[in-house]
């Protein structure tokens, strides 16, 4: 393989005598859906957070494209092109779809209009409304404040946003979990088309069926420490709840 996107060499965090994180090591390659599974309490989700910024290691080390960096912040994260969907969406209740993809990134209208701090609406309505409808999305209010939407709508909102954004990696974490069928299909769909694009996708997911679809690799935290990392293609749900419980015997 070419050289990884982002890696991460034996991180460690603890929160108080609980060890979260136990020399864990980590890596996603350019152009490929890297699922990363356990049970709950795994680790999966403070790993994620660590890598892009929410999160304060206590030891490791990160590389983006081979060369020491140090991530700190989610806006160091954004700067090299990453993007994070957390379960709890992170999104602003009071403002509209549109307002939240664009928190942040507000287009100005053009010319003087612009400076004096006025947005282009249209052109950011636009956009948004193009990445909904790229997904299938049910969103239609999109100036509706988020808060009074459902929970599926909201995950769409969410989901857009960060593959909107998301120029060299974006993290899907529980992507598809208040979504129904139809949603949920567009979404896998989405996250092949991102792959196709170049653009490598960490999926975090419950549903061993929904991984080994759309993964190319998958790896596996137990207990705080990645025991394993399987090729998707001839992997069975089976290998991977072994894996993830201790039940099959694997290595490194």
């Amino acid at each position: 393989m070419t050289t990884p996107l982002l890696e991460a060499r034996g991180l460690n965090r603890s929160f108080g005598h609980v060890r979260a994180l136990r020399d864990v090591d980590f890596e996603v390659y350019p152009g490929e859906v890297t699922a990363l599974i356990g049970d709950n309490g795994a680790g999966k989700s403070t790993l994620v957070k660590a890598l892009s910024g929410n999160l304060e290691l206590d030891s490791g080390e990160l590389l983006f494209e081979g060369a020491p960096v140090r991530i700190t912040t989610p806006q160091q994260a954004s700067a090299l092109g990453m993007e994070v969907v957390y379960q709890d969406l992170a999104l602003a209740p009071h403002l509209s779809p549109v307002q939240n993809m664009f928190l942040g990134r507000e287009i100005p209208r053009r010319g003087l209009l612009g400076k004096l701090g006025f947005l282009d609406e249209k052109a950011m309505r636009t956009k948004a409304a193009a990445g909904f409808a790229e997904l299938g999305g049910t969103v239609r209010a999109l100036g509706a404040p988020v808060g009074s939407m459902s929970g599926g709508q909201r995950q769409q909102i969410a989901i857009v946003r960060a593959i909107t954004w998301a120029a060299r990696l974006v993290f899907l974490d529980e992507p598809t979990a208040a979504l129904g069928v139809v949603q949920t299909r567009n979404v896998l769909d989405t996250i092949k088309r991102v792959r196709d694009k170049g653009v490598a996708v960490v999926l975090i997911s419950h549903s061993m069926p929904e991984v080994l679809e759309v993964a190319d690799r998958v790896q596996v935290l137990r207990l705080g420490t990645r025991v394993t990392t399987f090729d998707a293609a001839g992997t069975t749900v089976d290998q991977l709840v072994g894996a993830m419980t201790g039940s099959l015997e694997v290595g490194r």
